[in-house]
């Protein structure tokens, strides 16, 4: 009588396992982007893919991320911190390939980890997505208002270019923000222009790239010529480097391990690894690109190069053209327009330029990311984890229009109403939590499926992967405490969702799938 509860007990939490961790066939998913009806429409070549990519990876992490790390913690040897940040990008980097070019479906690595390691492992994926995309998008969105303004000399009323949680003393008189007005308008306007089509954005998209990297190109060859020589050395932060005098007037010191020598470059590579977030993006494109096999691995691989020449060269003229020690006063959002301006006499000019090409990345970042969430809500709705809404495709433009509108107000009341300041480390975390998982599924997927056809390898399988998974693994670790805390909290109400909706109308499940119920354990 004992053994057959336990007995009873045990099937019962077999079919709760297989329920959650059960896999969707790469057959059926190739099959269902073969569906020419319910599929994206292929417009997009390899130029467009790693014009993508260039455009969510430059933004505001070039313009300010390189000189919050050198002021901070890593000197003008944030040059290697990039370097750093960069090869462990690279790591992910060959894990996404391998699997954009063996599964070019829309979804990422959602996609991915549905087909590798289970369903509640793909949902949670696709969850955290939501803090690399959604958020990530409202953030910068938050940026571009605050930029524009600066461009405009503040013509834009305090009231209507802040959230109505924010307050300031300007010209003597207390202010109280009502709506950040410019970020739902650029939110609005991409959207719309994603709603129209894939090419058309990745016109945009590449029109807004080479703007930018002009004026990176243009800075570098121009600030060449301002570079002293003596700001570079020494290379490292010594560990008797003289404290920094912060805005505030407060000291800012470097005895901390973290904040001179090589714990200072870990800590400045810590930093420039949010200037990568985007490569990614590019494998949520798969379905609408025109010969995915091929021409994914050369999007994700060959944006991640271009950018890493040029963070590299950047942080060079940057910290040769001025101090790093003044980064720590300015070092926010004007520091390239402070170096420029103090730094370089008659180049005024620049730091206008300068200004308009962040407001032109922070515009493509906003494009790639939006892009990208509203791929993740078509995978996760055509699987069934979410409500069909998000995976109707325009019968003219063929774009999810549904999932971009439904995006755009959820994004926009966000951006509109909540301060823009919390809100970078959880991209981060999320972010990090799909390069770990996805370098998990390349091992998965050697071990489970030897013979599949992979027209790009990962080299150097297992080190590539595992390295990948240790290095995001640790900056995940690195992150702070009440980060990790929110992201739990997020993931909990995940779950709840899953539990209570996605579950049970899962395809998986539709297509026969036996779940277990209360009567598998009421005899217990």
């Amino acid at each position: 009588m004992f053994a057959e509860k336990i007995n009873t007990y045990f099937s019962g939490y077999n079919k709760i396992c297989m329920s959650l961790f059960r896999t969707k066939s790469l057959d059926v998913l190739l099959a269902q982007a073969a569906d020419s009806e319910k599929s994206l429409k292929r417009t997009l070549g390899k130029g467009s893919l790693i014009a993508l990519g260039i455009g969510a990876i430059i933004g505001a992490g070039l313009f300010v991320r390189t000189a919050a790390a050198a002021g901070g913690s890593a000197g003008p040897a944030v040059t290697i911190s990039f370097l750093i940040a960069a090869v462990g990008c690279a790591f992910a980097g060959l894990c996404y390939a391998e699997f954009a070019s063996m599964i070019p479906i829309a979804g990422s690595a959602y996609t991915y980890a549905y087909t590798t390691m289970g369903e509640i492992i793909a949902w949670i994926i696709g969850w955290a997505l939501i803090l690399e995309y959604a958020l990530g998008a409202a953030t910068v969105s938050i940026a571009w208002s605050e930029f524009l303004n600066k461009l405009l000399n503040g013509a834009i009323p305090y009231e209507w270019c802040h959230s109505p949680f924010q307050s300031a003393i300007v010209d003597g008189v207390m202010h109280h923000g009502i709506i950040n007005a410019p970020s739902l308008l650029v939110l609005f306007l991409i959207s719309a222009l994603l709603i129209k089509g894939t090419q058309e954005s990745a016109v945009v998209n590449a029109i807004i790239v080479f703007i930018k990297v002009a004026i990176v190109l243009v800075f570098i060859a121009i600030g060449w010529h301002f570079i002293n020589p003596a700001n570079h050395t020494p290379y490292l932060i010594p560990a008797n480097q003289p404290d920094a005098i912060q805005p505030d007037g407060k000291p800012y010191s470097y005895a901390d391990f973290f904040n001179h020598g090589w714990g200072g470059v870990l800590r400045g590579a810590a930093v420039v690894f949010f200037a990568f977030i985007g490569f990614d993006a590019v494998s949520t494109a798969a379905q609408e690109a025109k010969n995915p096999k091929k021409d994914m691995p050369i999007g994700i691989l060959v944006s991640l190069l271009i950018c890493t020449i040029l963070y590299v060269l950047f942080s060079w003229v940057l910290t040769g053209v001025a101090p790093f020690t003044d980064f720590v006063s300015a070092g926010k959002e004007a520091s390239v327009a402070y170096a420029i301006q103090t730094y370089m006499q008659g180049y005024g000019w620049l730091g206008t330029l300068v200004t308009v090409a962040i407001l032109a990345g922070f515009s493509s970042v906003i494009l790639v990311m939006l892009m990208g969430q509203s791929r993740v809500f078509f995978s996760m709705a055509n699987d069934g984890l979410l409500p069909k809404v998000f995976s109707d495709v325009h019968p003219k433009f063929r774009t999810p229009y549904k999932s971009n509108i439904i995006l755009f107000l959820f994004v926009g009341t966000f951006a509109t109403l909540i301060p823009g300041d919390i809100t970078g480390d959880l991209t981060s975390i999320g972010t990090l939590f799909a390069f770990v998982l996805v370098c998990a599924g390349v091992l998965i997927m050697r071990k489970r499926d030897p013979n599949r056809v992979r027209p790009f390898k990962t080299p150097l399988v297992p080190l590539v992967p595992i390295l990948g998974i240790l290095v995001c693994a640790a900056m995940i670790i690195s992150l702070k405490t009440e980060t990790q805390v929110v992201a739990l909290i997020w993931m909990v109400l995940g779950l709840l969702i899953y539990f209570s909706y996605s579950r049970r109308n899962s395809k998986l499940s539709a297509a026969g799938e036996i779940l277990p119920s209360a009567s598998d354990f009421d005899k217990v």
